[in-house]
């Protein structure tokens, strides 16, 4: 292993470390969320996740983790990840073009009350806004996990969590430890 290689993985850290300040600097912003997250099921209604690239396996991930487990066995919680159903993604998307491949399944699957987790490392996905504006406009709550400056979605959203790096990885591990900290609050004491 040459030096550089090492210098490397030292800036990796030190990007990680700065991401994961931006966390703890979104104590409150994360409790938000968590609420949000929680009053959704407590009034017997979903959550919704979307994002693209990294952000899609995110959505998925913590879909996973409200529906299956987490860390204890516990009743799951009603959580759709929009960026899972490869026929749905590619119908839309051929017949209404891919900015509305998230907002047209929110139309089909959706209910005033639910809540919708956007999640966009530059703030700025067209598909992410188009699907924020639809839940705006049907009484669906949104949460933002945003990255850089929070792009157009940070005005847009109820609870925005924005982690302000430049990495696309280091957002994106950001955001994986917000969604996991979020999933705290769902486990039994």
């Amino acid at each position: 292993m040459n030096s550089s290689t090492e210098i490397n993985v030292q800036e990796a850290i030190a990007a990680h470390r700065q991401a994961v300040d931006c966390v703890a600097g979104l104590e409150d912003r994360i409790r938000e969320a968590a609420g949000l997250v929680a009053q959704t099921f407590k009034a017997g209604r979903h959550v919704f996740v979307c994002g693209n690239g990294g952000s899609a396996a995110d959505a998925q991930h913590f879909a996973a983790e409200l529906t299956g487990r987490y860390q204890m066995d516990r009743p799951g919680y009603p959580a759709v990840a929009l960026t899972t159903d490869s026929s749905a993604l590619t119908s839309i998307g051929n017949d209404y073009g891919f900015e509305e491949i998230f907002s047209r399944q929110l139309q089909a699957l959706s209910h005033p009350g639910d809540l919708l987790v956007a999640i966009s490392t530059s703030g700025n996905s067209a598909n992410v806004i188009r699907a924020v504006e639809y839940a705006r406009d049907n009484a669906i709550r949104c949460i933002g996990m945003l990255g850089r400056d929070g792009g157009k979605l940070a005005s847009m959203v109820d609870a925005e969590l924005t982690i302000s790096v430049d990495s696309t990885a280091r957002i994106q591990e950001a955001h994986i430890l917000m969604l996991h900290i979020i999933c705290d609050a769902f486990e039994p004491c």
